[in-house]
């Protein structure tokens, strides 16, 4: 019976999983599809536009991590309730996200549209990267508006198991941001990088807008949740207290990392123009080899919380346990895939003898990189947070980012000035670091929570 009880809950759990992680990968896989395409279109114009716009993305990338932060916030909420049934409480958790998120959304807008070339000075000292990238920074940073509401929205919509939604939204709207930008690159602009620039970030502008349009069509037509106004009350306070709690420490850690990336970044910018184009193009690669790990972290922490939030332990630690082997395949299926795409990248981008140099060795890098990103993403990402513990990975990522990572990359880049390969592979250590110290926290099973309140 106890055997029947297990291949029925393995059946069962894959089953579950299997619907989330494909739709949520199909996500991640269409949003890096896109970078992809954007930064292969934008390298057919100039170096120079591609290193501009991929510095200038460095504010869109820390607006994500916000993002991102506030809507684990809402997923972690989301998925308990949902498992809990309570339909009002879920409601209440999306109205107190979209307010932090229209907040967020409003100080980057303000700074990117009025201090762009300020913004850009941190990346880079190049004039000419600094005059593109400002260009692209005011004229994208209309798409913040939209970002926050949609991000939260689909978050919570995929918290309650409705992933194939926010994927077809996504996906739509990311297939038309490569359709206009083929458009303005090919057709309309072809040989003007000032409006090619300009018509790319409109293009995403546009994009953005209509995805927030699609999630108002689905909340006021045939959406369990919908936006309102925050209602003011003890539930509200209650909920709101909740949220402040277990979304700190997820929105600190993704400001922790996302800051180290970022500086990581910017050490690279001041050190070669060359090293950011290739980089640029070694990022996307690896995002878009990773997608599937990225399903089994949205799609195992939404089943993990759903089991926490119903009471039943046993199945959420079960859970955890297969979707820590998951990950471990995953990260190595996305090895080898950047070693099969290596040698069609290099074929196909257009960057001069250094920049390609350097590009050759990162892919392999990025080879032995995806292996560790694949399991503490879905560790530390995934399967912590659903039980209400991301103080851990905040704690980590200060930890190994900012007191590791970032001084060796800082002294490696100027003081003892190490070639641009050796300043890579730091920058990209960290993933070997936190291995370790993740395998031994998931094995102690303190993400095991039920968070959720009996609001009636």
């Amino acid at each position: 019976m106890e055997i029947l009880d297990k291949n029925a809950f393995n059946n069962n759990f894959r089953r579950s999983l299997i619907a989330l992680v494909i739709p949520i990968a199909l996500q991640n896989f269409i949003s890096a599809a896109t970078n992809s395409a954007d930064i292969f279109m934008i390298s057919t114009v100039s170096q120079s536009t591609l290193s501009a716009i991929s510095l200038a993305g460095q504010i869109t990338f820390i607006i994500t991590f916000f993002y991102m932060g506030l809507a684990i916030g809402a997923g972690i909420l989301t998925a308990q309730y949902w498992g809990k049934k309570d339909i009002v409480a879920i409601r209440r958790v999306l109205n107190i996200a979209c307010m932090f998120s229209s907040v967020v959304s409003f100080l980057f807008f303000t700074s990117s549209f009025f201090l762009p070339n300020y913004l850009m000075r941190i990346f880079t000292n190049d004039i000419e990267l600094i005059t593109y990238g400002a260009m692209y920074l005011q004229a994208v940073s209309f798409a913040y508006l939209a970002m926050g509401l949609s991000q939260m929205y689909l978050s919570v919509a995929r918290s309650m198991e409705k992933a194939r939604f926010s994927a077809l939204v996504s996906s739509v709207c990311l297939l038309l941001n490569i359709a206009i930008n083929a458009l303005c690159i090919f057709i309309l602009f072809p040989g003007k990088p000032e409006q090619t620039i300009v018509g790319v970030a409109v293009a995403t502008v546009i994009a953005r807008f209509i995805e927030l349009g699609c999630c108002f069509l689905h909340s006021f037509r045939n959406g369990n949740v919908k936006f309102n106004l925050p209602k003011y009350d003890n539930i509200q306070k209650l909920l709101l207290k909740d949220y402040i709690h277990y979304t700190s420490p997820a929105l600190a850690n993704y400001i922790v990392y996302g800051g180290a990336l970022a500086a990581a970044t910017a050490i690279i910018g001041h050190v070669s123009s060359d090293m950011v184009a290739a980089n640029a193009v070694a990022g996307v690669v690896r995002n878009l080899s990773i997608v599937l790990c990225g399903g089994i972290a949205g799609g195992g922490s939404v089943l993990i919380g759903k089991f926490l939030g119903s009471g039943d332990i046993p199945s959420a630690k079960k859970a955890g346990n297969k979707i820590y082997i998951y990950a471990l395949i995953f990260g190595v299926l996305a090895s080898i895939t950047v070693l099969l795409l290596k040698p069609s990248v290099l074929s196909i981008v257009n960057l001069n003898t250094t920049a390609h140099g350097y590009l050759d060795v990162m892919l392999t890098i990025c080879a032995v990189y995806c292996v560790g990103k694949s399991l503490n993403s879905t560790i530390i990402g995934g399967v912590f947070c659903a039980g209400g513990d991301a103080k851990f990975g905040f704690i980590c990522d200060v930890i190994v980012m900012w007191f590791i990572i970032i001084p060796l990359a800082w002294l490696c880049a100027f003081v003892w000035q190490v070639s641009p390969i050796i300043l890579y592979i730091v920058i990209c250590f960290d993933e070997a670091i936190k291995t370790p110290i993740a395998i031994i926290r998931f094995r102690q099973y303190r993400w095991l929570n039920n968070i959720t309140r009996d609001l009636a």
